[in-house]
C-alpha cells in the first residue's frame, strides 16, 4: 500500500489545533455532527455501544448521545491530551471484533493512507447487523484553493508540487464500502460554501482544523512570501464575489453501511420473482428470439 499521508505530521497537525482550541474552528464537524445525528435520528432502532474514532472535539458523540438512540459512546483518540476514553492511531482504531452496535468516524477517514483495510477493521469490529456513519471530505474539498496555489507556483516558480490533499470521489467511497463487506450501503455527497475576506484567513482556518499539508510528497523547499501573494491575487480574481469575500468549498461524503445479518433485505434471485413485470402494466410480453 503506498502511503501518500505522513502519518506523524497528521497527528501532529491535529494535536496542535485541538491544543490552540480556536473558537469557531470546528464549525465543519459541527456541520456534520448535526447531519450525522440526524441520520441517526431516523433509523428505528436503539444501538447499545457505539464508538467515535478520533472526532477530536466530541462533538459528533454527543450528538449521537442526544438523539436517544445510543446507549453508550466511547471515544477514540491518537492522544490522552484529547480526553478520550481509548487512545489508538488513527489508521489502527483497535477495535475488538464484534464489539460495538454503532461506529461513527467524523471528518478524518480522508487522511487514512489504507482506507479498504480501515473500512475492513470497522466492519469487523460491528456486530451483526451493526451500522457505520461516516464523514469524510470528498473530492470538491477546496477545489478552489488547489487552483490558486497550482497556478501561483507554475507561474513563480515554473513548476508544482502537491500542497493540497487528493479527496476521494463519492463513487470510489462506495466501491471501498462494498469491497469491505458493508451490506445496503448508502453513500451522497453534500457541499458546503464557506466565505472568507481573503486566502489568508482560509489558510488561518485550515491551521486551525488540523488541515496543514501531511503529504509525504509536498515539496521540502520553502516558498517566498510572493508566492502567497500572487496566490491570493488569483483567488481574488477566480473566486470572489461582489462583495470582494472568497469562496471556499468543502464536500462532504455522508456514508452508512451495515455489518450483515440475515434479517436484513438481499436482492432476488434472477427468475425468482412471483409476478411478472407484463401483468403489473397490464401489457402483453414479447419474447425476443436469440
Amino acid at each position: 500500500m503506498e502511503q501518500v499521508f505522513d502519518t506523524a505530521r497528521v497527528a501532529k497537525n491535529r494535536l496542535d489545533a485541538f491544543r490552540k482550541g480556536q473558537a469557531g474552528a470546528d464549525f465543519m464537524l459541527g456541520i456534520v455532527a448535526e447531519e450525522l445525528a440526524d441520520r441517526l435520528a431516523v433509523v428505528e432502532r436503539r444501538f447499545d455501544k457505539a464508538a467515535e474514532l478520533h472526532g477530536a472535539t466530541g462533538l459528533v458523540a454527543a450528538a449521537a448521545l442526544a438523539t436517544g438512540k445510543v446507549g453508550a459512546v466511547e471515544r477514540v483518540e491518537a492522544d490522552p491530551a484529547f480526553g478520550a476514553g481509548a487512545v489508538a492511531p488513527l489508521e489502527l482504531p483497535g477495535l475488538d471484533d464484534a464489539s460495538l452496535n454503532l461506529v461513527l468516524s467524523p471528518l478524518v477517514a480522508h487522511l487514512i493512507n489504507d482506507l479498504p483495510g480501515y473500512f475492513i477493521q470497522i466492519r469487523r469490529a460491528l456486530k451483526p447487523d451493526g451500522l457505520f456513519l461516516a464523514a469524510i471530505p470528498g473530492s470538491g474539498t477546496l477545489a478552489e484553493l488547489r487552483d490558486c496555489l497550482l497556478a501561483a507556483e507554475v507561474e513563480l516558480y515554473g513548476g508544482a508540487s502537491p500542497r493540497v490533499i487528493p479527496f476521494a470521489d463519492v463513487r470510489d467511497i462506495g466501491g471501498l464500502l462494498q469491497r469491505a463487506g458493508f451490506t445496503l450501503p448508502v453513500v451522497d455527497q453534500e457541499t458546503y460554501t464557506v466565505r472568507y475576506d481573503s486566502l489568508f484567513s482560509l489558510m488561518a482556518d485550515l491551521r486551525a482544523m488540523g488541515m496543514t499539508n501531511p503529504l509525504i510528497g509536498r515539496s521540502g523547499k520553502p516558498v517566498s512570501r510572493r508566492f502567497f501573494l500572487r496566490a491570493a491575487e488569483l483567488y481574488a480574481e477566480r473566486y470572489a464575489d461582489t462583495d470582494g469575500r472568497i469562496r471556499a468549498s468543502f464536500s462532504v461524503i455522508y456514508v452508512s453501511g451495515w455489518s450483515p445479518h440475515e434479517s436484513q433485505q438481499r436482492p432476488l434471485k434472477p427468475g425468482s420473482a412471483k409476478a411478472r413485470l407484463a401483468d403489473a402494466l397490464n401489457t402483453e410480453e414479447i419474447r425476443l428470439k436469440r
